[in-house]
């Protein structure tokens, strides 16, 4: 019995219910929440904390652009972690295991990086430069977007109760962040960063899908003027052999 239960839990934990790069995404995330919770009394670790978190006015005054990225490894509680943390494993690994380790976790960066500068912009436009903002909500965002644009009609528990496909789920969260966002009061900036990793995702995707390849695109230009070349040498020569045909029968 205990070797099944053993059994199980490495299952649980293998490489395809957790490819590489979700797993480690977690481990990080989770490793940071850990440190910064339990050292929040430290000033050391507060001054880190403090350094990593994104600052609109730190970001553009004082240059201090890896908060667009060093942000998302930091939450603002337990329940702020765990639903992110879960969204990322609940809808990232099947994304992972369809694109590739490398793929996942540049489109994950894309968006959080996205994210943060429709933060810093929507803090500037609303007059608030010095709100902090931490989370990895707007990477999470982009990778439901993801998600319902891979497996639009692929059911999931909306709160685990309601079934609902991914595309109508991913439309309804996107309209309701952006419906909050123009409520203005504390939270609109934060609404702001899960439409910029909506935003930012759909339009990564859409270019990824109209990227020109210009080698590509001389190779097959190439090919089709040997083709169109060829062509006009074989109508050529049917006509010559038309022609010869018609004088042999006079």
């Amino acid at each position: 019995m205990a070797y099944r239960g053993r059994s199980r839990t490495l299952s649980f934990f293998s490489a395809n219910n957790f490819p590489e790069g979700v797993k480690w995404l977690l481990i990080a995330n989770t490793a940071v929440f850990v440190v910064t919770y339990l050292g929040h009394s430290v000033p050391l670790v507060r001054e880190a904390s403090g350094l990593m978190a994104l600052t609109p006015r730190a970001v553009v005054e004082l240059l201090m652009v890896w908060q667009l990225a060093t942000y998302m490894f930091l939450h603002g509680g337990f329940s702020h972690i765990l639903w992110n943390m879960l969204a990322l494993w609940m809808f990232g690994a099947d994304i992972e295991r369809a694109w590739g380790r490398r793929r996942f976790l540049k489109y994950y960066f894309v968006c959080g990086i996205g994210a943060g500068l429709c933060v810093v912009a929507a803090n500037y436009a609303v007059g608030t430069p010095g709100v902090t903002t931490v989370g990895s909500s707007g990477a999470i965002f982009g990778i439901l977007l993801a998600y319902a644009m891979l497996f639009p009609t692929r059911t999931i528990l909306w709160g685990f109760l309601i079934p609902i496909q991914a595309r109508y789920f991913v439309a309804i969260i996107g309209a309701v962040a952006f419906l909050s966002s123009l409520s203005g009061g504390n939270t609109g900036v934060s609404e702001f960063a899960h439409l910029g990793g909506l935003l930012v995702g759909y339009l990564y995707l859409k270019a990824g899908r109209l990227r020109l390849n210009p080698m590509g695109m001389a190779q097959a230009s190439y090919s089709q003027w040997k083709r169109r070349r060829a062509q006009k040498k074989f109508q050529v020569y049917m006509k010559k052999q038309d022609s010869n045909r018609g004088r042999w029968r006079n």
